[in-house]
């Protein structure tokens, strides 16, 4: 949603596509809310990535841990609930958990935090807590579907190059092999078989889906980039970069655009090189070699 739609929202006014069971807005970072109390938009409240993603491979926490984090915000399944970011990968991360949780109704603030703020928008420094958790209201996960590991990218593979993608969300030196995009990432190189979707000059940026002011760009320009590398909306696709950030926003656009069968492979690389086991790739690939 644009800047100016979220800004009539706060202040009480009916934009076209109005939440109808009542929203949250949330800013998600990684670490401490050291930003966030400095400036951030009036009535969000604050998610720590630390608090959803756990420790070896930077995977979702349990769904336990998971569902308490959405009740402290106290968010329902049918709770509309636009995320933002300082850079919208963090954002688009917990966008990709809620929607595996259930939430039905997920939005990104395109642009994040650089369109409110370029927008001259009010802010407040003071924080934000939920002051009645609540109960979810249905099971979780209830799109199981939308998070993937790493015997499910193997399944995936095994399927004609033309029915499934698996998508590098990673620089194209990450992508061949020349780095692994990573100081605390080791190993370089790709999952064999997988297809390159783009992403940006290095793993903390999304120049390819992205437009100067970091708004997403056009959907027909997207979705051109990938139908260079055979990913096409009728494939089963799951997306994967480093951790699983790039890869959440990759998803997210998807999203958007109306693709059905998608997913992120939650370990993505990180995991997937730590075991020799399974298969990588190196060097330069043309498009219509993958397979």
């Amino acid at each position: 949603m644009p800047a100016s739609w979220l800004n009539e929202l706060i202040n009480g006014k009916h934009p076209r596509y109005a939440p109808k069971h009542g929203y949250k807005v949330v800013e998600v970072e990684w670490g401490p809310p050291v930003k966030y109390l400095l400036d951030h938009i009036p009535g969000a409240l604050y998610v720590n990535t630390n608090t959803i993603e756990s420790k070896p491979w930077w995977n979702k926490v349990s769904n336990t841990a998971l569902a308490k984090v959405i009740a402290n915000l106290g968010i329902r399944y049918d709770t509309t609930v636009i995320l933002y970011a300082r850079n919208n990968m963090s954002a688009a991360r917990f966008a990709n958990f809620l929607m595996y949780a259930g939430v039905k109704d997920v939005r990104l603030l395109n642009g994040g935090w650089t369109a409110w703020d370029n927008a001259g928008y009010p802010t407040e420094h003071l924080p934000n807590y939920n002051q009645h958790p609540v109960t979810f209201g249905k099971k979780i996960p209830a799109n199981p579907q939308y998070l993937i590991d790493t015997n499910q990218v193997k399944a995936l593979l095994k399927k004609p190059v033309n029915q499934q993608s698996v998508v590098s969300v990673r620089t194209w030196p990450e992508y061949i092999g020349e780095t692994s995009g990573y100081d605390y990432i080791k190993p370089k190189g790709r999952i064999e078989g997988a297809k390159w979707g783009h992403a940006g000059s290095d793993s903390y940026h999304m120049q390819d889906y992205l437009n100067p002011d970091q708004t997403m760009k056009s959907g027909a320009e997207i979705t051109a980039q990938w139908a260079q590398w055979n990913i096409k909306p009728n494939q089963d696709v799951a997306f994967f970069c480093g951790t699983g950030w790039r890869a959440s926003e990759a998803f997210f656009f998807a999203h958007i655009l109306g693709w059905k069968n998608i997913s992120v492979y939650d370990g993505g690389w990180y995991q997937w090189s730590a075991n020799k086991n399974n298969s990588i790739a190196e060097g330069t690939v043309a498009p219509a070699s993958v397979h």
